[in-house]
């Protein structure tokens, strides 16, 4: 699966403006022009803002609604401020090249998220997680006590996804959602349902589950409990 590219559908919020036309002129202060294979998830990302903001100040529908050489506002308009949104907040850490870190066990208690068959089995560089099997609908819970870091269906190829940040440099992420139950911010506890087992993003049911350790990911059956 490829990482990459936020779908977000909000609504318009009244202190957006309109998006600038596409030209090839200078850059104003506090724009910045879509170039080939730009998505909005990297220009917020590369801008210190969230991807929400991008799409209210600039009116988009959706948040793949953006055009080469299309102008677009990456600071507040005037009169609105904003929390900025670090990297570390919202992205997921990207994969060395490297062997992974070993990560100790004994460094967190996970449970399984979902209780259907597995699918498939952590085979890196290309499936970064397991595949866990069920029907629309099914339960899906926190891994692990933790923080919500994203909620959105806007990294392509993962449908609707909840990363969850851990204790001791764990991050856990779900993907092909139905429906996400919680919110970026929220607090949740280990066993709480989270989410609704989908194929948002893919051709059929289930649940891709990653975890990662200090950015790296590793195989999720390791700091799984054995069924």
């Amino acid at each position: 699966m490829r990482l990459w590219i936020v779908i977000f559908t909000l609504l318009l919020s009244a202190c957006g403006s309109t998006p600038a036309p596409i030209s090839t002129g200078p850059t104003p202060t506090g724009f910045y022009r879509v170039k080939a294979g730009d998505t909005l998830y990297r220009i917020a990302k590369n801008n210190g803002q969230s991807v929400s903001d991008l799409v209210r100040w600039n009116n988009l529908a959706k948040a793949q609604d953006i055009d080469v050489g299309q102008l677009l506002r990456v600071s507040p308009p005037a009169g609105v401020s904003t929390k900025p949104t670090t990297p570390s907040q919202t992205s997921l850490p990207k994969v060395p090249a490297t062997k992974p870190e070993t990560a100790p066990v004994a460094a967190i208690a996970l449970v399984w998220p979902a209780q259907g068959p597995l699918l498939y089995p952590y085979a890196p560089p290309r499936v970064k997680g397991i595949g866990i099997g069920g029907v629309v609908g099914d339960s899906i819970v926190a891994a692990a006590d933790g923080k919500v870091l994203y909620a959105g269906d806007g990294i392509r190829g993962y449908g609707l996804l909840l990363i969850i940040q851990h204790a001791n440099g764990y991050l856990t992420a779900s993907a092909h959602n139905q429906k996400l139950l919680v919110k970026e911010g929220a607090q949740v506890k280990q066993g709480q349902a989270v989410a609704t087992m989908g194929q948002t993003g893919t051709d059929s049911v289930k649940l891709h589950f990653e975890v990662r350790y200090k950015g790296q990911t590793i195989n999720p059956i390791s700091v799984l409990p054995k069924k």
